[in-house]
């Protein structure tokens, strides 16, 4: 009866079980057998080396991945709508040293090539203006929008054409491959993303997200940025081991597939009360305050997302026979 968020949803059992399997003696922060994998693992999911680091939040990962791409003097180019403008507390600014954000529009919080370029031409080049340095998107988006490896690729050229880095926020990247259907690195690196925020908090995970860095370079700098902002756990292996045992039998992956299926049963029964297109785990709809009411007097919790919209998140846990009950009021509206 529960749709308001994918955070709030239960641990999967199989990383309780890895929990459970860590609980031994080992050596403390990152040095433990659990989280040097994380590379390696990491390396054959993406079919190239990479560099892993395990955080204990979304937003460190973002704001450290950030942090990497631009310097204190300079700018991030990203969505207005983009978690790490609206939800993060000034973080971003924080953890660069006070970067700043230029912010550009796009429907359904989705950047494209063109509306960066705005930005950017409204930039002059000289000392009295802050200079962009890095572009970040989000993957699936705020409003549950999945790039495509060609619109991740138009951003990315412009990117490298202009110098810039590119960070992608993947609070929901599972949610975005189970919906495209293509390998991880053909909307990562191979499209020029040179960061990329892992989320697994969300999918079944309990504490643990991994930052990617797909320049293995610039995570020399980025050890000494996380024990700087008291990131480093000294049991470290506890969110290794949760995201091992994600990626263990594409568990990561299943996961999102079955949440994704549960927002396409929404959908179905939404039809034209969509406010956008549904490729992730997140339904936006049309109701009136008195049908939100409606809802919430039989039993069913979700976000009001501004006047006369609705948000509902589908989590891993909840299947079509929890879903169908919701599916079917909203179709009696």
């Amino acid at each position: 009866m529960r749709f308001f968020s994918d955070n709030a949803a239960p641990v999967h059992p199989a990383v309780l079980a890895a929990l459970a399997d860590a609980n031994v003696l080992d050596t403390a922060y990152d040095g433990d057998a659990w989280s040097k994998q994380l590379d390696g693992r990491f390396s054959d999911l993406f079919d190239a080396d990479v560099r892993a680091l395990w955080v204990p939040s979304g937003t460190s990962a973002n704001c450290l991945a950030l942090a990497a791409l631009c310097p204190p003097h300079g700018a991030i180019i990203c969505h207005r709508d983009a978690h790490i403008q609206n939800d993060e507390c000034g973080a971003p600014e924080f953890y660069t040293h006070g970067a700043k954000l230029l912010l550009a529009e796009g429907p359904g919080a989705k950047l494209t090539p063109g509306a960066i370029q705005g930005v950017l031409d409204a930039t002059r080049n000289d000392v009295h203006q802050v200079q962009p340095h890095a572009i970040s998107i989000t993957n699936a988006t705020e409003y549950g929008l999945v790039y495509t490896p060609a619109e991740v690729a138009a951003i990315g050229d412009l990117a490298r054409a202009r110098g810039l880095g590119l960070h992608m926020d993947g609070a929901r990247f599972a949610n975005a491959i189970a919906h495209l259907e293509c390998a991880p690195a053909d909307v990562t690196w191979r499209a020029g993303v040179d960061a990329l925020s892992f989320g697994f908090v969300k999918n079944g995970g309990m504490s643990a997200e991994c930052l990617i860095f797909f320049r293995p370079e610039l995570a020399d700098a980025t050890l000494y940025r996380r024990k700087r902002a008291g990131l480093l756990l000294s049991k470290g292996r506890y969110l290794a081991a949760q995201i091992l045992a994600m990626l263990d039998n594409d568990l990561w992956i299943e996961n999102a597939r079955t949440a994704n299926a549960g927002a396409t049963m929404l959908a179905e029964a939404a039809g034209d009360r969509l406010v956008n297109p549904v490729e992730a785990n997140e339904v936006f709809l049309r109701v009136s305050p008195e049908e939100a009411a409606r809802l919430r007097a039989l039993g069913f919790d979700f976000y009001d997302w501004g006047p006369g919209e609705a948000r509902l998140v589908i989590s891993w846990n909840q299947h079509a026979e929890s879903i169908a009950p919701l599916a079917r009021a909203i179709a009696r509206l």
